[in-house]
């Protein structure tokens, strides 16, 4: 049963809210004390010779941090310094310890990477952008120096993983759930208290077209009153392209209007991908929602062929390699990618500033 079945489950009666409240404050003590240690340097640290720049969250899933390392890595590119991005490739096969490296055109499986290193590998094909995945962030870091010499290391998902010292701590915080429902896990969706934002230099609100401005202030306020200092962003996502994962084939948005489609997608918060599906002009008949990282069947495939009425199914680039094999055969229509980009809306220069400066 996933998180989020077995908390509304237990939020039904009042033992279940205590237990719940009972497991957060556990929780909370557990990141405290843990922070705190990091804090007095009682735990140790790496500190590696080059520039490290974070990109992580307070709050499980939802935010746009895949979009938002790829920008990163796309910017640093366009401004020509050499990078490598560090991920601990949630969900590989493997204890996780040994390194693997993704590069240009290197046919590797995504369950040996993860889904979401594997798509930033897609994405950033042709750069020359190494991708290296280990759940030891310093390790993997002392093997770019070691054969990339990059000038900037970009650490994918990586507020929490103190272990490796970095020179900038950037904030992605969702303006549709800002703070995880104010709760810690499991009660909530905070990986840590808010105010663990005195450790950041910078924070985006994503999404934020899709709140009122005034939402957009009060998240604002809320952090400023943790951390007077921090930059404060704010970022969109905008759809792309399509791909048709049968053919390859790049598509434009508007291929689209005007057609029955369906949706297919295991996100943290699912409802951004099917709003941009809806602003195409294609007729959303039916989505599909499965819990974050979930590892598709043939199954879970011909349960949706069996309804879908030949309506063409949109997935996204993070769920496009968790199709399984053989899925082509079962799933008879069409099947398209919708590529997502993060843009700065506010505070563009200060982003790229913020990336180079030492």
């Amino acid at each position: 049963m996933s998180l989020n079945k077995t908390r509304e489950r237990l939020r039904g009666g009042a033992w279940g809210r205590f237990l719940l409240a009972c497991l957060s404050l556990a929780y909370e003590i557990g990141v405290r004390l843990r922070n705190a240690l990091y804090g007095f340097g009682l735990l140790p640290t790496t500190r590696l010779g080059v520039r490290v720049v974070c990109i992580g969250n307070l709050t499980t899933g939802g935010t746009g941090k895949t979009p938002a390392v790829l920008l990163a890595a796309q910017t640093l590119h366009k401004l020509q310094v050499k990078t490598a991005i560090l991920s601990r490739g949630y969900g590989r096969r493997g204890d996780g310890r040994d390194v693997q490296v993704l590069l240009n055109s290197q046919n590797v499986h995504w369950q040996d990477t993860g889904d979401e290193p594997w798509m930033m590998h897609r994405a950033l094909n042709g750069t020359a952008i190494p991708i290296l995945i280990c759940s030891d962030r310093a390790k993997a870091g002392l093997e770019a120096m070691n054969y990339y010499d990059p000038e900037t290391l970009l650490l994918d998902d990586g507020f929490q993983h103190r272990r490796l010292k970095r020179d900038l701590d950037i904030v992605l915080v969702n303006a549709l759930d800002p703070f995880g429902g104010g709760k810690l896990l499991p009660a909530g969706d905070l990986r840590e208290p808010i105010s663990s934002l005195r450790r950041a230099g910078m924070a985006v609100i994503t999404h934020s077209d899709q709140v009122p401005p005034e939402r957009v202030s009060e998240i604002r306020d809320t952090m400023r009153a943790v951390n007077p200092q921090l930059k404060i962003l704010e970022a969109v996502h905008r759809a792309d392209f399509l791909l048709d994962l049968k053919s390859d084939r790049r598509r434009r948005l508007t291929y689209l209007k005007g057609k029955q489609i369906v949706c297919l997608s295991a996100l943290g918060d699912p409802r951004p991908f099917e709003a941009h599906l809806e602003a195409t002009g294609g007729h959303l008949t039916q989505r599909w929602r499965y819990r974050d990282h979930h590892p598709y069947t043939l199954d879970d495939l011909k349960s949706i062929e069996s309804v879908r009425h030949g309506a063409a199914l949109i997935t996204t680039f993070k769920d496009m390699p968790r199709l399984p094999p053989g899925w082509q055969e079962i799933l008879a229509g069409e099947v398209l990618a919708l590529g997502i980009r993060m843009e700065i809306t506010k505070g563009r220069s200060a982003w790229e500033r913020a990336l180079v400066e030492s």
